[in-house]
């Protein structure tokens, strides 16, 4: 896809993330693909997802631009979202639209210094769009200047040293919005349509939002949690009980 399409039909608009882990009831690319066709049908403008599996479903489905990440655990590393060239390099080959990568002052388990991966990586793949995934001010910033494309405030509130963070962290987008002179993406901790009206009267250009709307044991358990109602499990040990 033209990177011109690309931006004009993201600009404005929410991007839905399709996501599940191994360990989730949703885990699987056929489940995904089909989550991604209805998220198009209520008016996503783009998709992000993880994995090549999950992408390459997904990309059969619906015709959106695609953010694609990699979630890929290195022992001794923080660092899960797209962390060296070979996920990179994977998501290239495959055709996504834009490639979301940690741009956190993590390590990564291939560079030390994470600014000496996003030079490398910009320089190799000077035609690929790349959004950085960042958690605050001064990393978004210092991904704008090594020539990200665009700037996402998704790890706000996940770094060791941003865990305090109020999410979805508006205060960062108006600042990024403000300063780094790049398209700003949202992403994180929005939850409601009041957020994401937020969101983009903080100056955001485009916005994820994942759990919300994607992630239905979650969901289940924040309404739970939320309302103090009793769980499945709890009543089907009370009538156990009462049989007995």
């Amino acid at each position: 896809m033209d990177k011109a399409v690309v931006y004009n039909r993201l600009a404005g608009g929410l991007i839905v993330s399709c996501q599940a882990l191994q360990d989730e009831p949703l885990y699987s690319s056929y489940i995904m693909s089909r989550m991604a066709y209805a998220a198009k049908e209520g008016g996503a403008v783009g998709i992000r997802a993880n994995s090549i599996s999950d992408i390459r479903e997904i990309k059969k489905t619906v015709d959106l631009p695609v953010i694609g990440i990699i979630k890929q655990k290195y022992e001794g590393y923080e660092t899960v979202i797209t962390p060296t060239r070979l996920e990179v390099e994977a998501l290239v080959l495959e055709g996504v639209e834009i490639i979301a990568l940690d741009c956190t002052i993590r390590p990564h388990p291939s560079e030390k210094i994470s600014e000496d991966f996003l030079y490398k990586i910009r320089e190799e793949f000077p035609d690929q769009l790349l959004m950085a995934d960042c958690s605050n001010y001064a990393e978004g910033m210092a991904a704008a200047r090594l020539g990200m494309d665009f700037i996402g405030t998704t790890l706000s509130g996940y770094t060791d040293y941003t865990r305090n963070r109020r999410l979805p962290d508006v205060e960062l987008i108006e600042q990024l919005c403000r300063d780094c002179g790049k398209p700003v993406i949202a992403e994180g901790g929005i939850k409601t349509p009041h957020q994401l009206a937020c969101a983009f009267k903080a100056g955001a250009w485009a916005a994820v939002v994942g759990s919300a709307i994607t992630r239905p044991r979650e969901i289940t358990r924040e309404f739970i949690i939320g309302a103090g109602c009793r769980t499945q499990e709890f009543k089907e040990y009370k009538q156990k009980g009462e049989s007995e």
